[in-house]
């Protein structure tokens, strides 16, 4: 396949079928995979995660990989030794457009800037989605997602893998028990060492760039984004997350995960928060350059909610941190109590009115006090695979519980607190049945985006 598929070439090709499906016509329906037959599939996006994506894809044993597409040569060849009769493309458009009659589901791996596009289109043409976290670049765009994903009556399935696991649905359920009693507050984190260098810590944008390798469609790459000279090593493949044009930063990236068992423990659903405020390093803040072009690497969120089930009806707040930016010393002295020499680099901890829940990420959870909790029957759970779990629903087996109607308003609070970063020290207040925030106009005007001419995403709420 060309690498040099590009927009001209879109916009006169039979792709733009596409576009005329998202402009208003209606939604083509999902066909009905027949009992003893396979889930056709197409991977978009093969390279870092989306390999990972693909093989477990693979393994399971009624899907067949028919396509996959990615937009760096070098990514595609690897992906095409392990399913050699999959047919190749560089444009996701194009695979779209000839494979809509033969594909059942796709799967997005791309970066972040690009899921809503990719969604939507394979959404409105019948398509089952598999999306990468954090679901959009955009609160707006989650929104529309949300609403997209109910209308198409497609099955879909957030990246949050984690989601699946024992620890995480153990979680999970003693918070739908009420042990710890009502929820107070719950402090969220990510500090894994060696972040900041690996993801984070990267600008000012090159003064100019370097001309694009010939294994790479850089055009197909920057897709909705603005503009820009390719450079190496600080945008393909690895730091894309840290330049605001295509990435959510580090709570984007990793939030999703951290949320996830507390959002559905606690049944919030479509529950949005009433004010978000964040503080960011100085040094981030201080930098006008770096605010424009880069995340921060160190930020503390706050979310005030309002009074659910869980929490007995009282207000009560979430909080993030990550960096280095730590949380506060009676939190982690829970976590010490708990037999950890340092507080998990990645939890979530509830704090409620009977005691506290502790989940570091990708193991179970702990309840403490220990004195008071200590033997506390732990229930067995079957082991699941996250995206068996999505393809399982497709068949119709069972619904997948990260589907976008649950983890929408989850990722568009997540992402609301990146509205809240790149206007730092000011309590927003949100207004989620109108999607404003109207104490800020600098603010209202982060939650959504201006895409590139001949990219545009119909993000209309």
């Amino acid at each position: 396949m060309s690498m040099n598929w590009n927009r001209r070439h879109f916009l006169t090709s039979t792709a733009v079928t596409a576009a005329g499906t998202l402009a208003g016509c209606s939604t083509v329906r999902p066909r009905r995979v027949s009992p003893n037959g396979k889930v056709a599939h197409a991977c978009i996006g093969v390279g870092g995660m989306g390999y990972n994506d693909l093989t477990n894809y693979k393994s399971h044993a009624r899907t067949e990989i028919v396509a996959i597409c990615d937009v760096d040569k070098n990514h595609l060849d690897k992906a095409a030794a392990l399913v050699p009769n999959a047919r190749r493309y560089t444009d996701w458009r194009e695979l779209l457009d000839k494979e809509g009659g033969r594909i059942d589901s796709i799967n997005a791996s791309v970066p972040d800037h690009m899921h809503t596009l990719i969604a939507l289109t394979a959404m409105r043409a019948g398509k089952h989605v598999y999306c990468q976290k954090p679901l959009c670049h955009d609160v707006a765009e989650c929104r529309a997602l949300s609403r997209a994903a109910r209308r198409a009556g497609v099955v879909t399935q957030l990246g949050t893998q984690h989601a699946s696991g024992v620890g995480d649905r153990l979680g999970v359920q003693w918070l739908r028990e009420g042990v710890i009693g009502a929820v107070k507050r719950v402090i969220l984190c990510s500090n894994r060492p060696g972040a900041i260098d690996d993801y984070r810590l990267v600008g000012p944008r090159p003064a100019k760039g370097e001309p694009v390798p010939a294994h790479l469609a850089w055009d197909l790459w920057l897709g909705t984004a603005p503009e820009r000279e390719y450079a190496p090593k600080i945008y393909h493949p690895a730091k894309w997350r840290a330049w605001q044009d295509f990435g959510t930063g580090w709570s984007g990236d990793i939030g999703c995960h951290i949320f996830d068992a507390v959002w559905k423990g606690m049944e919030l659903g479509t529950t949005a928060p009433l004010t978000v405020k964040a503080e960011v390093q100085a040094s981030w803040k201080n930098d006008r350059a770096r605010r424009a072009d880069v995340w921060p690497q160190s930020d503390h969120i706050t979310w005030t909610f309002p009074g659910c089930k869980a929490s007995d009806g009282k207000p009560y707040t979430m909080e993030w941190f990550d960096g280095l930016i730590y949380p506060p010393e009676e939190v982690q002295a829970l976590a010490r109590e708990a037999g950890f020499t340092e507080y998990p680099a990645e939890s979530a901890m509830v704090l409620g009115t009977e005691g506290a829940l502790l989940l570091p990420h990708t193991s179970g959870p702990v309840l403490l006090p220990k004195g008071k909790f200590g033997g506390y029957p732990k229930p067995k759970l079957p082991p699941r695979n996250h995206y068996h779990h999505f393809l399982d629903a497709i068949l119709g087996v069972e619904m997948c519980e990260s589907h976008f109607q649950q983890t929408g308003p989850m990722a568009e609070t997540i992402l609301l607190g990146t509205v809240a970063i790149r206007v730092p020290d000011t309590e927003l207040v949100w207004d989620a049945r109108r999607l404003r925030i109207p104490n800020s106009e600098a603010a209202d005007r982060l939650l959504r985006r201006t895409y590139r001419q001949g990219w545009e995403a119909p993000v209309t709420i």
